[in-house]
């Protein structure tokens, strides 16, 4: 018995302890790595919930306003021919009148940034809608703020006008903002209404990836159409999703 005792205890070698305390080292890192990466998550999950909460008051407090009646004394610039080309053909006097006579509240982010909601997009098919925002400065600080917010303007004339109203929006990789946007096909509908109350109807004609600093899509060379471009990631963040829509008249 005591040969056996002797023997067990021989076995347990310096070069054992160690691979021992290794393995526990290992073990506990493991531990502490994967508590910080479930922290994390819930964080994440608990910040993009905290976002769609902020996105869905903005879209409530959306306030449509009656144009319907033009008021006197209006300021009415008319495009000349260099820069009506850059929207294809100019809107009616009335039109312009319009928009021009919306007033937009100007409200702050939390970090200081200034913006205006402009309109507010529908999609049908994915159930989404949102108000769409736009910055004072738009510069790329002040739009990733407001992209935690809600989808937001990147460039274009006024919704629902002759030009290409783009939109960019994150991909949270669940059902949240623009996470569903890339599962749209040819012939899907998208809806803008503007701040007058009027809804426009855009249907899908095209849909591509291109690199991050690719911003062909923004084109406002549309021959005179009125269209809308969504703009978000792809899961993996390498590439940029585009949706191209043109009203459906």
């Amino acid at each position: 018995m005591n040969q056996i005792l002797i023997t067990k205890k021989l076995y347990i070698t310096p070069e054992l302890k160690k691979k021992k305390r290794i393995y526990k080292i290992n073990f506990i890192l493991s531990v502490f790595f994967a508590i910080v990466l479930i922290s994390l998550y819930v964080y994440s999950e608990y910040d993009r919930n905290k976002s769609e909460e902020v996105s869905q008051a903005l879209l409530n407090d959306v306030k449509v306003e009656d144009t319907t009646v033009a008021k006197k004394n209006t300021l009415v610039v008319l495009l000349d021919d260099e820069e009506a080309g850059l929207y294809g053909n100019q809107e009616s006097e009335e039109e312009v009148q319009q928009s021009q006579q919306i007033q937009k509240t100007v409200q702050t982010t939390d970090s200081g940034f200034r913006y205006t909601t402009v309109a507010t997009v529908n999609i049908p098919k994915l159930n989404l809608k949102y108000a769409v925002l736009d910055g004072e400065t738009d510069s790329e600080k002040e739009t990733e703020a407001l992209l935690k917010i809600s989808p937001t303007k990147f460039w274009g004339p006024e919704p629902n006008e002759v030009g290409n109203f783009c939109i960019v929006g994150h991909n949270y990789r669940n059902t949240k903002f623009f996470s569903k946007v890339p599962t749209l096909v040819n012939g899907d509908i998208i809806e803008l209404t503007d701040l007058s109350g009027k809804t426009t109807k855009y249907r899908v004609y095209n849909k591509y990836q291109v690199d991050p600093t690719d911003v062909s899509c923004t084109t406002q060379l549309t021959n005179g159409n009125k269209e809308v471009t969504l703009i978000t990631c792809t899961d993996d963040s390498k590439y940029r999703v585009v949706i191209k829509a043109r009203e459906v008249k």
